[in-house]
């Protein structure tokens, strides 16, 4: 006996069909290719040499400003005189502002600049405040066989007396450190080792932007 079947119930069977089979496709692709893991890396300054006399003061770490570019996590890298790349994959575990500005304070403080240093958003207000400005924050990638991490920091400090509205002093860091290594891993590596050179100067300048005793 033969069954009647008509031409639009075998156009539906064969959609399921297909859409059977992709799901399938899919399925498979999806257990065979992992998805992509983000990586996370933390800029670890090398604490700086002990100051052999500290100012009597207290210096409280303000505000750490980030140009655009490099204001969020993802590592950035400069392609080209004007090109630049954002990694989605290899990111800084912090946001750079609260790594740089945490850094500072606790690079300062060991270096023993201040009788006392408070970090960024702590209490109470210091004699002084330190803000900054962070201009680049990169990879430079444009010489493929050697890489190199760029670091530029400006530091603003201002009396916290009422009074004072603008910097007394200021200065502008620049460290350019080559990767060695792997370039994600060898990148926070070099930024580490820039941001580490950058806080042990500033800790030495700031000595003598403020003797003791003012």
């Amino acid at each position: 006996m033969m069954i009647a079947v008509d031409s639009r119930s075998l156009v539906r069977l064969a959609a399921v069909v297909v859409a059977t089979a992709l799901l399938l496709a899919v399925g498979g692709c999806s257990l065979s290719r992992p998805a992509p893991v983000k990586h996370s890396f933390l800029v670890d300054p090398p604490a700086p040499a002990g100051m052999s006399r500290a100012h009597p003061g207290t210096l409280r770490v303000g505000a750490i400003n980030v140009a655009a570019p490099f204001r969020a996590k993802a590592f950035v890298y400069r392609t080209s005189p004007l090109g630049f790349e954002a990694d989605f994959y290899s990111e800084f575990l912090v946001a750079p502002a609260a790594m740089i500005g945490e850094a500072t304070a606790r690079a300062l403080d060991r270096a023993g600049t201040f009788a006392k240093v408070i970090p960024p958003g702590a209490l109470p207000d210091g004699d002084y405040v330190l803000d900054g400005f962070v201009s680049a924050l990169y990879g430079d990638v444009r010489e493929p066989a050697r890489p190199a991490a760029e670091l530029a920091i400006t530091f603003f400090l201002t009396r916290n007396d009422g009074v004072s509205q603008a910097p007394f002093w200021s200065r502008e860091y620049q460290r350019r450190i080559v990767v060695e290594g792997t370039v994600p891993e060898g990148h926070a590596r070099a930024l580490s080792v820039a941001l580490g050179e950058i806080l042990a100067e500033l800790a030495r300048d700031l000595v003598v932007a403020v003797p003791s005793g003012r």
